[in-house]
Order: structure tokens, then sequence, then C-alpha cells
């Protein structure tokens, strides 16, 4: 779950990470009011999930209080590369002598975890990478051993940070890798963190992504953090029935269980749609192991209550649940879910007990399913049922 800088800024708040302090505002009236509590200089941000927001006019700095007001009523409801500004961060403005860059994130490549660390901060990390590779440090974590004031000085010392603020550097990247260890997130940067004149460093903004696998974990924060006004309903509803539901633009709905398949069956489903008008994938939709009725059920709920599909295509290969157990979860399912089931499902079933599953699907003998005999042709009538 990626958050918004508020909210990355509330965990290292939480963590002792040094920052300046602020608000989050929803208006233009709670922006003033921010501004005039903190009584100094502020800065108002855009809180979107994207980069590029100075270049968009979504950071902009305010004097006092009615100034900051009037930031705020240019930045709400800006289009920030397709993100619409519902919220603002009112902070206190600071004195920046020096820009630089943090984060650490995690490296699947080589299962470990990665830091980096550059004295070109303030840009997108991209830009330094490629103007500037010798300035922008890459340091392998070991996950065993972790990241001290020791170690967080060593990259600092890498990513060329100055001699006479390394030490303060240390402590705070050290307090960062606390935040991406114990909030068990997957990446945590900062761009910028600043030294002040007087030689402090402050994280002036922060990205934090948390590994969703973790949610059991962290219950509180995902519950405070997670932003209804943003998840599509239908992502909503699939995670409160344990589904793994990713919407996508199309009018093919897919189950399919294994995400190996799922995603394959995307790619067939794309391929066999240009021949009928380009149709398109609906969703990703992985059931998993357990194809009972009630997971079924639930899988067809979501897809059909997506008003652009037009047809289903259920593609199972039978492992530890035998196809028998699939087709009798596709029947129940359609009993379960009466006049709501209205539009075609293709089944393809491969596997174990695939005989069996198909002749209780033939027996079944359900107007709205079409058997398959494989998955090429159960995504081309898939896509051609759709295009109808």
């Amino acid at each position: 779950m990626d958050l918004f800088e508020y909210q990355a800024k509330a965990l290292f708040a939480k963590h002792d990470v040094p920052t300046t302090p602020g608000r989050v505002a929803d208006t233009a009236e709670e922006a003033e009011k921010v501004a005039a509590e903190i009584g100094k200089p502020v800065v108002v941000k855009a809180q979107v999930k994207v980069g590029g927001r100075g270049k968009a006019g979504g950071v902009k700095l305010a004097e006092d209080a009615k100034e900051a007001r009037a930031r705020a009523e240019d930045i709400l409801g800006l289009d920030i590369k397709g993100h619409i500004v519902k919220k603002l961060l009112v902070a206190e403005a600071s004195d920046i002598a020096e820009e630089y860059y943090i984060s650490f994130l995690l490296d699947r490549a080589n299962r470990n975890y990665l830091a980096m660390c550059s004295v070109e901060g303030g840009v997108e990390i991209e830009q330094v990478a490629e103007e500037s590779p010798d300035r922008l440090a890459r340091i392998n974590i070991d996950p065993t051993v972790g990241v001290d004031v020791a170690k967080a000085r060593e990259i600092a010392k890498a990513g060329h940070l100055p001699e006479e603020v390394l030490d303060a550097a240390a402590v705070t990247i050290a307090k960062l890798y606390e935040v991406f260890i114990n909030e068990d997130a997957s990446l945590v940067e900062v761009n910028p963190l600043v030294r002040t004149p007087n030689d402090e460093i402050l994280a002036l903004d922060g990205k934090v992504t948390l590994d969703e696998n973790a949610e059991f974990r962290h219950k509180e924060v995902f519950a405070d953090f997670a932003d209804a006004g943003t998840t599509d309903p239908l992502e909503q509803k699939a995670k409160e029935n344990d589904l793994n539901y990713v919407k996508l633009d199309g009018e093919v709905g897919i189950i399919g269980n294994g995400a190996g398949l799922v995603m394959s069956t995307l790619d067939v489903v794309a391929y066999a749609g240009e021949n009928h008008g380009g149709v398109k994938p609906a969703n990703f939709l992985d059931i998993g192991g357990g194809a009972s009725a009630e997971v079924m059920a639930n899988g067809l709920d979501v897809i059909l209550g997506d008003e652009q599909v037009k047809s289903v295509f259920v593609n199972v290969f039978g492992g530890i649940t035998a196809c028998d157990a699939v087709a009798n979860g596709i029947v129940k399912a359609l009993e379960i879910l009466g006049d709501e089931a209205n539009k075609p499902l293709v089944v393809r079933l491969d596997g174990n007990n695939v005989e069996e599953g198909r002749k209780i699907l033939a027996e079944a003998n359900h107007p709205l399913v079409t058997l398959a005999d494989n998955m090429d042709s159960g995504a081309d009538k898939a896509a051609e049922l759709a295009a109808k």
C-alpha cells in the first residue's frame, strides 16, 4: 500500500525521524487555520501518490495564513498526472542549505535489501542515475545484520554527503531503516533529505510503500491509512472477501487459480481479443488453491458487478483442488447468485479429475456456461461472446 506524504511522515514521527511540523487539510479554510497555528512561513503540498508535484504546481510556499489559503485554493482540485488533489499537507517551511537523497527498498532480484544515497537530492532519482551515476551509491544491506548508526554513516559517506553532516545524517538514516523494518515496508524514500543552515538533517518529504502481506501485523496502521476515496469499490469488495483482484479496462472477466496461470490467461485473452474488435481482459482474479462454492460465488459476484464485463472466462488447472470440486463450486455459485449471474461463462478445466469436472458441468447444463477444451479456444470463445 502506497502512502501519502503526510502518512509517511506520521510513521517517521513514530520512529523519531526529524521532520518539519505540519498537518493535513481538506479545504482552503483548514489550510489557513493550520498555517495560523504554525505561525511561520509554510509550504502547502498536494497529497497525491505520484511524483512531479512541484513541476505540476502542487507545492507552493506561503508567508502567512492568508497566503496559505490562497495557495490551497490554487492546488485543491488540481490534476497531477491523473490524480486529483483532495488533500493538502501544510507544513512549516524550512531553510535549506543542501538537498540529499536516501532510500531503503526490497531488492527482490538479489533477495536482500538495498540502500540508495546521493548528495544530489531534490530531483528525480532516475535523473541522477542517468546523469551522475557516480553520485548515487547503492549499498547492499544484509537483512540479518541491518543498519546501525555506523552502517548508516557508511551509507551517507558512499553517497558523498559532506563530512561535517555525516554523523547527523547517520542518525536520521538509521531511524529511517527502523521505519523500513518495523513497519514492514518495501520502500522508504526521502527526497529531499535536507541540511539546514545549522547542519540539522530533516526528512522534508517522504514516500513509503507498506507490504500488504504484513497487514496482519499492522492492522491499525492499514485501517488508519486506507484511502477509501481512491480505492476502486470492486477491489475493496474483493479485498473484504480475501480475493486477489485487480480491475483492468476490458470486457472479459478472468478467474483462475494461481497468479502465473491468471497472468497467462490475461495474455491469451488479449491476443484472442484482437480478432474480435480489440476485446481485452477486464481484471486479474486469482482464487488460489481453494475453489469452493463460496469462493467462486464471491469471485463471480465481484466480476459481474463490473459493468464493463460482457463475458467471463474461468480457467482452472486442478491440482490441490480437483476439477470436480471446482465444477461443483461453479454450479453452486451460480445457484447462490441466481439472477445476478447474467453474463456468459466460458469454463476451461484441466488437471486432477478433469473428466469428472467436465461431466458435472455438462450435466448441470446451465444456459450461461460453455465448456472449452483448452485455454486458447476458451479465450477465443470468451472474447467472441464479449464482442457480441
